[in-house]
Protein backbone atom coordinates (compact mmCIF):
# COMPACT_ATOMS: atom_id res chain seq x y z
CA UNK A 1 0.00 0.00 0.00
CA UNK A 2 2.62 2.18 0.83
CA UNK A 3 4.42 1.41 -2.52
CA UNK A 4 1.33 2.09 -3.99
CA UNK A 5 0.81 5.79 -2.00
CA UNK A 6 4.32 6.49 -3.19
CA UNK A 7 3.84 5.83 -7.54
CA UNK A 8 0.60 7.85 -7.22
CA UNK A 9 2.55 11.18 -5.39
CA UNK A 10 5.25 10.78 -7.69
CA UNK A 11 2.32 10.57 -10.75
CA UNK A 12 0.69 13.38 -9.31
CA UNK A 13 3.85 15.69 -9.09
CA UNK A 14 4.73 15.13 -12.18
CA UNK A 15 1.55 15.89 -13.95
CA UNK A 16 0.96 19.10 -11.65
CA UNK A 17 4.87 20.70 -12.73
CA UNK A 18 4.69 19.15 -16.17
CA UNK A 19 1.84 22.26 -17.11
CA UNK A 20 3.05 24.88 -19.21
CA UNK A 21 2.64 28.01 -17.79
CA UNK A 22 -0.06 29.60 -19.76
CA UNK A 23 -2.79 32.35 -19.18
CA UNK A 24 -6.90 30.99 -19.69
CA UNK A 25 -7.82 32.44 -22.85
CA UNK A 26 -11.37 33.76 -21.59
CA UNK A 27 -11.82 33.79 -17.77
CA UNK A 28 -13.02 35.87 -15.40
CA UNK A 29 -13.03 35.62 -11.33
CA UNK A 30 -15.51 38.45 -9.30
CA UNK A 31 -15.07 39.46 -6.17
CA UNK A 32 -16.58 41.99 -3.85
CA UNK A 33 -15.65 45.18 -2.08
CA UNK A 34 -16.90 48.20 0.35
CA UNK A 35 -14.82 51.48 0.29
CA UNK A 36 -15.25 54.84 1.18
CA UNK A 37 -14.80 57.65 -1.39
CA UNK A 38 -15.11 61.70 -0.99
CA UNK A 39 -16.50 60.42 2.58
CA UNK A 40 -19.28 58.35 1.46
CA UNK A 41 -19.17 54.70 1.86
CA UNK A 42 -20.32 52.51 -1.23
CA UNK A 43 -19.60 48.94 -2.38
CA UNK A 44 -18.20 47.77 -5.47
CA UNK A 45 -17.46 44.45 -7.69
CA UNK A 46 -13.94 43.93 -9.33
CA UNK A 47 -13.79 41.60 -12.68
CA UNK A 48 -10.54 40.49 -13.33
CA UNK A 49 -9.84 38.03 -16.18
CA UNK A 50 -9.18 37.55 -19.19
CA UNK A 51 -10.82 38.03 -22.55
CA UNK A 52 -9.91 37.13 -26.17
CA UNK A 53 -8.48 39.37 -29.39
CA UNK A 54 -9.74 38.01 -32.36
CA UNK A 55 -8.29 37.33 -35.52
CA UNK A 56 -10.10 37.48 -39.01
CA UNK A 57 -11.33 34.10 -38.85
CA UNK A 58 -12.59 34.84 -35.36
CA UNK A 59 -10.09 32.10 -33.86
CA UNK A 60 -7.94 33.90 -30.79
CA UNK A 61 -4.95 35.36 -31.69
CA UNK A 62 -4.01 37.01 -28.36
CA UNK A 63 -6.01 37.12 -24.89
CA UNK A 64 -5.71 40.35 -22.69
CA UNK A 65 -5.75 40.95 -18.93
CA UNK A 66 -8.02 43.61 -17.39
CA UNK A 67 -9.66 44.83 -14.61
CA UNK A 68 -13.31 46.12 -14.07
CA UNK A 69 -14.66 47.95 -11.45
CA UNK A 70 -18.46 48.59 -11.46
CA UNK A 71 -19.85 50.56 -8.37
CA UNK A 72 -22.79 48.16 -6.69
CA UNK A 73 -26.62 49.11 -6.65
CA UNK A 74 -26.42 51.71 -9.58
CA UNK A 75 -29.97 51.81 -10.86
CA UNK A 76 -29.45 53.75 -14.23
CA UNK A 77 -26.59 52.21 -15.72
CA UNK A 78 -27.38 53.34 -18.86
CA UNK A 79 -26.18 56.87 -17.77
CA UNK A 80 -23.56 55.45 -15.63
CA UNK A 81 -19.88 56.50 -17.18
CA UNK A 82 -17.33 53.81 -18.28
CA UNK A 83 -13.62 55.00 -18.04
CA UNK A 84 -11.15 52.57 -19.98
CA UNK A 85 -7.51 53.16 -19.06
CA UNK A 86 -4.17 52.49 -20.47
CA UNK A 87 -1.00 52.95 -19.50
CA UNK A 88 1.99 53.56 -22.26
CA UNK A 89 5.50 52.27 -22.78
CA UNK A 90 5.24 51.04 -25.23
CA UNK A 91 5.02 47.72 -23.09
CA UNK A 92 4.27 49.12 -19.91
CA UNK A 93 1.23 47.28 -18.14
CA UNK A 94 -1.51 49.23 -16.81
CA UNK A 95 -0.53 48.99 -13.49
CA UNK A 96 0.22 52.63 -12.44
CA UNK A 97 -3.00 53.95 -12.82
CA UNK A 98 -4.39 50.93 -11.80
CA UNK A 99 -2.65 50.87 -7.93
CA UNK A 100 -2.00 54.41 -8.16
CA UNK A 101 -4.99 57.20 -9.29
CA UNK A 102 -8.19 56.67 -10.44
CA UNK A 103 -8.71 52.90 -8.79
CA UNK A 104 -10.39 52.11 -5.38
CA UNK A 105 -7.04 50.51 -4.13
CA UNK A 106 -3.80 52.25 -3.95
CA UNK A 107 -0.06 51.92 -3.08
CA UNK A 108 1.43 52.03 0.44
CA UNK A 109 3.81 55.22 -0.22
CA UNK A 110 4.21 58.26 1.46
CA UNK A 111 2.88 61.41 1.09
CA UNK A 112 5.53 62.11 -1.94
CA UNK A 113 5.29 58.70 -3.31
CA UNK A 114 8.41 57.00 -2.01
CA UNK A 115 8.20 53.45 -1.59
CA UNK A 116 7.74 52.25 2.49
CA UNK A 117 7.29 48.55 3.98
CA UNK A 118 5.73 46.76 4.37
CA UNK A 119 4.50 46.67 0.77
CA UNK A 120 0.46 46.49 -0.17
CA UNK A 121 -2.45 48.87 -0.97
CA UNK A 122 -4.72 50.86 1.09
CA UNK A 123 -8.30 52.84 -0.06
CA UNK A 124 -8.10 55.06 -1.95
CA UNK A 125 -10.65 57.82 -0.59
CA UNK A 126 -10.19 60.10 -3.95
CA UNK A 127 -10.97 57.39 -6.73
CA UNK A 128 -13.41 58.40 -9.36
CA UNK A 129 -15.33 55.28 -8.95
CA UNK A 130 -18.29 57.19 -7.15
CA UNK A 131 -18.65 59.12 -10.58
CA UNK A 132 -17.71 56.18 -13.06
CA UNK A 133 -17.12 52.38 -13.86
CA UNK A 134 -13.51 51.54 -15.30
CA UNK A 135 -12.11 49.03 -16.69
CA UNK A 136 -8.07 48.85 -16.76
CA UNK A 137 -7.02 46.97 -19.72
CA UNK A 138 -3.21 45.62 -20.33
CA UNK A 139 -1.82 45.10 -23.88
CA UNK A 140 -0.29 41.78 -25.75
CA UNK A 141 2.69 40.80 -23.31
CA UNK A 142 2.18 43.28 -20.45
CA UNK A 143 0.66 42.19 -17.48
CA UNK A 144 -0.68 38.80 -17.36
CA UNK A 145 -1.97 39.13 -21.30
CA UNK A 146 -0.04 36.92 -23.76
CA UNK A 147 -0.09 36.09 -27.82
CA UNK A 148 -2.54 33.07 -28.55
CA UNK A 149 -0.99 29.71 -30.32
CA UNK A 150 -3.16 28.52 -33.13
CA UNK A 151 -3.88 25.06 -33.71
CA UNK A 152 -0.89 24.23 -35.11
CA UNK A 153 0.97 25.43 -32.32
CA UNK A 154 2.43 28.80 -33.72
CA UNK A 155 1.92 32.50 -32.41
CA UNK A 156 0.53 35.07 -34.49
CA UNK A 157 2.78 37.62 -36.38
CA UNK A 158 4.07 39.73 -33.77
CA UNK A 159 2.93 42.85 -36.38
CA UNK A 160 -0.39 42.30 -35.59
CA UNK A 161 0.11 44.08 -32.18
CA UNK A 162 3.30 45.65 -31.73
CA UNK A 163 2.74 49.16 -33.99
CA UNK A 164 1.06 52.43 -33.35
CA UNK A 165 -1.73 51.69 -35.85
CA UNK A 166 -1.71 47.79 -35.22
CA UNK A 167 -1.76 48.68 -31.85
CA UNK A 168 -4.75 50.65 -32.09
CA UNK A 169 -6.63 48.40 -34.45
CA UNK A 170 -6.64 45.54 -31.87
CA UNK A 171 -7.38 47.40 -28.83
CA UNK A 172 -10.66 48.67 -30.76
CA UNK A 173 -11.72 45.27 -31.56
CA UNK A 174 -11.23 44.43 -27.87
CA UNK A 175 -13.33 47.19 -26.58
CA UNK A 176 -15.83 46.88 -29.04
CA UNK A 177 -16.50 43.24 -27.51
CA UNK A 178 -16.08 44.12 -24.28
CA UNK A 179 -18.63 46.75 -24.00
CA UNK A 180 -20.72 44.14 -26.06
CA UNK A 181 -20.28 40.98 -22.90
CA UNK A 182 -20.82 43.87 -20.49
CA UNK A 183 -23.67 45.78 -22.02
CA UNK A 184 -22.43 49.11 -22.00
CA UNK A 185 -23.17 50.64 -25.11
CA UNK A 186 -25.45 52.55 -23.38
CA UNK A 187 -22.90 54.21 -21.09
CA UNK A 188 -20.95 57.52 -21.91
CA UNK A 189 -17.70 56.60 -22.84
CA UNK A 190 -14.25 57.94 -21.67
CA UNK A 191 -10.79 56.55 -22.22
CA UNK A 192 -7.77 57.45 -20.51
CA UNK A 193 -3.85 57.06 -21.18
CA UNK A 194 -1.09 57.77 -19.62
CA UNK A 195 2.58 58.49 -21.53
CA UNK A 196 2.58 56.65 -25.17
CA UNK A 197 -1.45 55.80 -23.77
CA UNK A 198 -1.71 59.55 -25.16
CA UNK A 199 -1.45 58.76 -28.62
CA UNK A 200 -2.68 55.23 -27.86
CA UNK A 201 -6.32 56.76 -27.24
CA UNK A 202 -6.20 59.77 -29.19
CA UNK A 203 -5.97 57.06 -32.58
CA UNK A 204 -8.44 54.83 -30.55
CA UNK A 205 -10.90 57.83 -30.57
CA UNK A 206 -11.64 58.15 -34.02
CA UNK A 207 -10.51 53.97 -34.32
CA UNK A 208 -13.39 53.70 -32.32
CA UNK A 209 -15.74 56.21 -33.90
CA UNK A 210 -15.42 55.20 -37.37
CA UNK A 211 -14.82 51.35 -37.70
CA UNK A 212 -16.53 50.15 -34.37
CA UNK A 213 -19.57 53.48 -34.58
CA UNK A 214 -18.52 53.85 -30.92
CA UNK A 215 -18.57 57.37 -30.23
CA UNK A 216 -16.57 58.83 -27.23
CA UNK A 217 -18.02 61.43 -24.59
CA UNK A 218 -13.92 62.18 -23.60
CA UNK A 219 -10.56 61.49 -24.00
CA UNK A 220 -7.90 61.93 -21.02
CA UNK A 221 -4.33 62.59 -21.69
CA UNK A 222 -2.13 62.03 -18.27
CA UNK A 223 1.61 63.11 -19.17
CA UNK A 224 1.38 62.67 -23.59
CA UNK A 225 3.82 61.42 -25.51
CA UNK A 226 4.19 63.26 -28.65
CA UNK A 227 6.24 61.59 -31.33
CA UNK A 228 5.66 63.88 -33.93
CA UNK A 229 7.98 66.08 -31.76
CA UNK A 230 10.01 63.56 -30.51
CA UNK A 231 11.31 62.07 -33.59
CA UNK A 232 11.95 65.12 -35.68
CA UNK A 233 15.51 65.97 -36.22
CA UNK A 234 14.24 69.88 -35.95
CA UNK A 235 16.09 71.30 -33.06
CA UNK A 236 14.01 74.18 -32.38
CA UNK A 237 11.58 71.79 -30.94
CA UNK A 238 14.07 71.23 -27.56
CA UNK A 239 13.15 75.37 -26.56
CA UNK A 240 9.94 73.29 -25.90
CA UNK A 241 11.76 72.10 -23.03
CA UNK A 242 12.81 75.28 -21.32
CA UNK A 243 9.63 75.48 -19.03
CA UNK A 244 10.42 72.04 -17.54
CA UNK A 245 14.06 73.05 -17.15
CA UNK A 246 12.76 75.91 -14.91
CA UNK A 247 10.30 74.47 -13.24
CA UNK A 248 13.04 71.05 -12.28
CA UNK A 249 15.44 73.61 -10.85
CA UNK A 250 12.68 75.74 -9.10
CA UNK A 251 11.81 72.72 -7.03
CA UNK A 252 15.58 72.16 -6.61
CA UNK A 253 16.65 75.63 -5.42
CA UNK A 254 18.78 75.20 -8.03
CA UNK A 255 17.88 79.20 -10.13
CA UNK A 256 19.00 82.71 -9.36
CA UNK A 257 17.51 84.08 -5.92
CA UNK A 258 15.47 86.73 -7.56
CA UNK A 259 13.55 83.91 -9.51
CA UNK A 260 14.35 81.26 -7.08
CA UNK A 261 11.97 83.63 -4.66
CA UNK A 262 9.21 84.14 -6.94
CA UNK A 263 6.32 81.07 -6.58
CA UNK A 264 6.15 78.60 -9.75
CA UNK A 265 3.15 79.97 -11.20
CA UNK A 266 4.61 83.65 -11.39
CA UNK A 267 7.61 82.36 -13.25
CA UNK A 268 6.32 80.03 -15.99
CA UNK A 269 4.00 81.88 -17.95
CA UNK A 270 6.94 84.16 -18.72
CA UNK A 271 9.31 81.49 -19.71
CA UNK A 272 7.11 79.77 -21.28
CA UNK A 273 6.65 83.03 -23.83
CA UNK A 274 10.38 83.14 -24.12
CA UNK A 275 10.88 79.77 -25.18
CA UNK A 276 8.20 80.42 -28.39
CA UNK A 277 9.28 83.77 -28.95
CA UNK A 278 12.44 84.24 -28.55
CA UNK A 279 14.57 80.94 -28.06
CA UNK A 280 12.62 78.91 -30.65
CA UNK A 281 13.46 81.37 -33.29
CA UNK A 282 17.20 81.43 -32.11
CA UNK A 283 18.11 78.04 -32.55
CA UNK A 284 16.19 77.90 -35.43
CA UNK A 285 18.91 80.43 -36.90
CA UNK A 286 21.90 77.29 -36.29
CA UNK A 287 25.03 78.66 -37.44
CA UNK A 288 23.93 82.62 -38.95
CA UNK A 289 22.71 83.95 -35.56
CA UNK A 290 24.72 86.54 -34.55
CA UNK A 291 27.40 86.36 -31.47
CA UNK A 292 25.42 88.72 -30.13
CA UNK A 293 22.18 87.04 -30.06
CA UNK A 294 23.81 83.51 -29.09
CA UNK A 295 25.19 84.69 -26.27
CA UNK A 296 22.10 86.79 -24.69
CA UNK A 297 20.05 83.83 -25.74
CA UNK A 298 22.33 81.83 -23.41
CA UNK A 299 22.47 84.18 -20.79
CA UNK A 300 18.45 84.33 -20.32
CA UNK A 301 18.79 80.34 -20.59
CA UNK A 302 20.86 80.10 -17.88
CA UNK A 303 19.08 82.72 -15.89
CA UNK A 304 15.85 80.15 -16.62
CA UNK A 305 17.55 76.89 -16.15
CA UNK A 306 20.08 76.86 -13.51
CA UNK A 307 22.87 75.67 -15.69
CA UNK A 308 25.78 77.55 -16.99
CA UNK A 309 26.08 80.05 -19.34
CA UNK A 310 29.25 77.99 -20.99
CA UNK A 311 27.64 74.38 -20.86
CA UNK A 312 24.65 75.94 -22.92
CA UNK A 313 27.39 77.30 -25.52
CA UNK A 314 28.62 74.43 -26.00
CA UNK A 315 25.79 72.65 -27.01
CA UNK A 316 24.70 75.74 -29.46
CA UNK A 317 21.67 76.54 -27.83
CA UNK A 318 20.26 73.27 -27.40
CA UNK A 319 20.09 71.31 -24.52
CA UNK A 320 19.79 67.22 -24.30
CA UNK A 321 17.49 66.87 -21.57
CA UNK A 322 19.44 63.87 -20.22
CA UNK A 323 22.40 66.39 -20.13
CA UNK A 324 20.38 68.73 -17.74
CA UNK A 325 19.36 65.81 -15.52
CA UNK A 326 23.38 64.90 -14.92
CA UNK A 327 24.69 68.79 -14.77
CA UNK A 328 21.74 70.46 -12.77
CA UNK A 329 22.67 69.38 -9.06
CA UNK A 330 26.45 67.64 -10.36
CA UNK A 331 27.95 70.21 -7.55
CA UNK A 332 25.69 68.44 -5.07
CA UNK A 333 26.95 65.17 -6.38
CA UNK A 334 23.33 64.13 -7.45
CA UNK A 335 21.36 63.30 -11.06
CA UNK A 336 17.73 64.15 -11.22
CA UNK A 337 15.04 61.88 -12.39
CA UNK A 338 13.94 61.56 -16.03
CA UNK A 339 9.71 60.83 -15.13
CA UNK A 340 10.02 62.92 -12.25
CA UNK A 341 13.00 65.24 -11.16
CA UNK A 342 11.49 65.77 -7.65
CA UNK A 343 14.01 62.34 -6.82
CA UNK A 344 17.63 62.04 -6.29
CA UNK A 345 20.20 59.55 -8.01
CA UNK A 346 23.75 58.87 -7.34
CA UNK A 347 26.08 57.69 -10.38
CA UNK A 348 29.47 56.36 -10.02
CA UNK A 349 30.94 59.51 -11.54
CA UNK A 350 30.25 62.93 -11.58
CA UNK A 351 31.50 62.96 -15.04
CA UNK A 352 29.49 62.14 -17.79
CA UNK A 353 26.76 63.64 -19.74
CA UNK A 354 23.92 61.37 -18.69
CA UNK A 355 22.49 59.85 -15.11
CA UNK A 356 23.54 56.14 -14.83
CA UNK A 357 19.94 55.17 -14.67
CA UNK A 358 16.56 56.35 -13.64
CA UNK A 359 16.04 57.31 -10.30
CA UNK A 360 12.41 57.79 -10.70
CA UNK A 361 11.43 54.70 -12.29
CA UNK A 362 13.96 52.76 -9.56
CA UNK A 363 11.73 53.82 -6.62
CA UNK A 364 8.39 53.28 -8.41
CA UNK A 365 9.22 49.83 -9.58
CA UNK A 366 10.39 49.31 -5.89
CA UNK A 367 7.19 49.62 -4.95
CA UNK A 368 4.44 48.92 -7.49
CA UNK A 369 5.42 45.74 -8.49
CA UNK A 370 5.30 43.60 -5.01
CA UNK A 371 2.00 45.80 -4.39
CA UNK A 372 0.44 44.81 -7.79
CA UNK A 373 1.36 40.93 -7.50
CA UNK A 374 -0.02 41.32 -3.85
CA UNK A 375 -3.23 42.96 -4.71
CA UNK A 376 -4.14 40.73 -7.69
CA UNK A 377 -3.80 37.51 -5.87
CA UNK A 378 -5.35 38.08 -2.42
CA UNK A 379 -7.82 40.96 -2.79
CA UNK A 380 -8.83 40.34 -6.36
CA UNK A 381 -8.42 36.59 -5.64
CA UNK A 382 -6.73 36.05 -9.75
CA UNK A 383 -4.07 33.25 -9.14
CA UNK A 384 -1.80 32.11 -11.73
CA UNK A 385 1.96 31.27 -12.54
CA UNK A 386 2.45 33.70 -15.16
CA UNK A 387 4.80 36.53 -14.46
CA UNK A 388 2.85 39.77 -14.17
CA UNK A 389 4.95 41.71 -17.07
CA UNK A 390 5.74 45.78 -15.70
CA UNK A 391 6.97 45.88 -18.87
CA UNK A 392 6.32 43.10 -21.94
CA UNK A 393 8.60 42.11 -24.83
CA UNK A 394 7.12 44.74 -27.80
CA UNK A 395 10.15 45.68 -29.99
CA UNK A 396 10.47 46.22 -32.59
CA UNK A 397 7.56 48.60 -32.05
CA UNK A 398 6.50 50.11 -35.39
CA UNK A 399 6.28 54.08 -35.21
CA UNK A 400 5.70 54.35 -39.14
CA UNK A 401 2.51 56.44 -40.22
CA UNK A 402 1.80 58.35 -36.70
CA UNK A 403 -1.01 60.58 -37.56
CA UNK A 404 -3.05 59.88 -33.67
CA UNK A 405 -3.16 63.85 -33.95
CA UNK A 406 -4.76 64.47 -36.70
CA UNK A 407 -7.23 61.31 -35.35
CA UNK A 408 -8.21 62.85 -32.06
CA UNK A 409 -9.05 66.39 -34.11
CA UNK A 410 -11.03 64.60 -36.78
CA UNK A 411 -12.91 62.71 -34.17
CA UNK A 412 -13.51 65.57 -32.24
CA UNK A 413 -14.82 67.42 -35.68
CA UNK A 414 -17.26 64.24 -36.59
CA UNK A 415 -18.53 64.36 -32.86
CA UNK A 416 -19.84 67.54 -30.70
CA UNK A 417 -19.57 65.67 -27.42
CA UNK A 418 -16.05 64.83 -27.52
CA UNK A 419 -14.11 66.99 -25.19
CA UNK A 420 -10.18 66.82 -24.10
CA UNK A 421 -8.74 66.90 -20.78
CA UNK A 422 -4.96 67.38 -20.58
CA UNK A 423 -3.04 66.04 -17.16
CA UNK A 424 0.89 66.89 -16.85
CA UNK A 425 3.34 67.54 -13.88
CA UNK A 426 5.81 70.00 -13.96
CA UNK A 427 8.97 67.91 -13.44
CA UNK A 428 8.42 65.21 -15.67
CA UNK A 429 11.50 65.72 -18.01
CA UNK A 430 9.77 63.01 -20.47
CA UNK A 431 6.86 63.82 -22.01
CA UNK A 432 7.23 67.80 -20.47
CA UNK A 433 4.33 69.92 -20.13
CA UNK A 434 5.02 72.40 -22.23
CA UNK A 435 5.02 70.38 -24.74
CA UNK A 436 1.80 68.50 -24.20
CA UNK A 437 0.63 72.24 -24.35
CA UNK A 438 2.40 72.80 -27.77
CA UNK A 439 0.68 69.23 -28.73
CA UNK A 440 -2.96 70.55 -28.18
CA UNK A 441 -2.50 73.66 -30.29
CA UNK A 442 -0.99 71.67 -32.97
CA UNK A 443 -4.19 69.23 -33.03
CA UNK A 444 -6.50 71.83 -33.60
CA UNK A 445 -4.33 74.59 -35.33
CA UNK A 446 -7.23 76.57 -36.26
CA UNK A 447 -8.18 77.31 -32.90
CA UNK A 448 -12.08 76.20 -33.66
CA UNK A 449 -12.56 74.08 -31.04
CA UNK A 450 -10.19 75.14 -28.50
CA UNK A 451 -13.01 75.47 -25.54
CA UNK A 452 -13.50 71.67 -25.89
CA UNK A 453 -9.97 71.25 -24.52
CA UNK A 454 -8.64 71.79 -20.86
CA UNK A 455 -5.24 71.69 -19.46
CA UNK A 456 -4.19 71.03 -15.90
CA UNK A 457 -0.75 70.99 -14.52
CA UNK A 458 0.79 69.90 -10.97
CA UNK A 459 3.51 70.17 -9.07
CA UNK A 460 4.81 66.71 -9.59
CA UNK A 461 5.97 64.28 -12.24
CA UNK A 462 5.05 62.47 -14.75
CA UNK A 463 2.68 60.46 -12.33
CA UNK A 464 1.74 63.24 -10.82
CA UNK A 465 -1.30 61.32 -8.98
CA UNK A 466 1.85 59.75 -6.48
CA UNK A 467 1.62 63.11 -4.71
CA UNK A 468 -1.11 62.79 -2.31
CA UNK A 469 -2.14 66.50 -2.74
CA UNK A 470 -1.94 65.83 -6.59
CA UNK A 471 -4.06 62.46 -6.04
CA UNK A 472 -6.79 64.50 -5.10
CA UNK A 473 -6.39 67.30 -7.03
CA UNK A 474 -6.08 65.00 -10.19
CA UNK A 475 -8.56 62.84 -9.85
CA UNK A 476 -11.11 66.08 -8.50
CA UNK A 477 -10.31 67.66 -12.49
CA UNK A 478 -11.59 64.27 -13.83
CA UNK A 479 -14.34 64.04 -11.87
CA UNK A 480 -15.41 67.53 -13.09
CA UNK A 481 -14.64 66.35 -16.39
CA UNK A 482 -16.84 63.86 -16.30
CA UNK A 483 -19.82 65.73 -15.09
CA UNK A 484 -18.99 68.45 -17.58
CA UNK A 485 -18.84 66.25 -20.98
CA UNK A 486 -21.90 64.76 -20.26
CA UNK A 487 -25.11 65.16 -22.97
CA UNK A 488 -27.34 66.56 -19.95
CA UNK A 489 -29.95 65.54 -22.73
CA UNK A 490 -28.53 68.13 -25.43
CA UNK A 491 -28.46 66.77 -29.02
CA UNK A 492 -24.78 66.03 -30.50
CA UNK A 493 -25.15 68.94 -33.43
CA UNK A 494 -23.13 72.49 -34.00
Amino acid sequence: MKKLFFIFSVLSFIQIHSQNRKIPVDTMVVTNHSTTINGIGMNYSATTGTQPVWNSDGEPMATLFYTYYQRSNVKDKANRPLVISFNGGPGSASVWMHVAYTGPQILKIDDEGYPVQPYGVKTNPYSILDVADIVFVNPVNTGYSRMVEDKDGKLPNRKNFFGINADISYLAEWINTFVTRHNRWESPKYLIGESYGGPRVMGLAEELQNNQWMYLNGVILVSPADYKIYSTDQPIYSALNLPYFTAAAWHQKALAPALQQKDLSEILPEVEAYAIDKLMPAIAKGGFISEAERNAVAEKMSLYSGLSQSSILDHNLNIPTSFFWKELLRDRGYTIGRLDSRYLGIDKMAAGNSPDYNAELSSWLHSFTPAINYYLREHLDFKTDVKYNMFGDVHPWDRQHDNTRDRLRQAMAQNPYLKVLVQSGYYDGATTYFAAKYTVGQLDPSGTMKDRFIFKAYRSGHMMYLRKEDLKSSNDDIRDFIKNSLSNGKSAKY
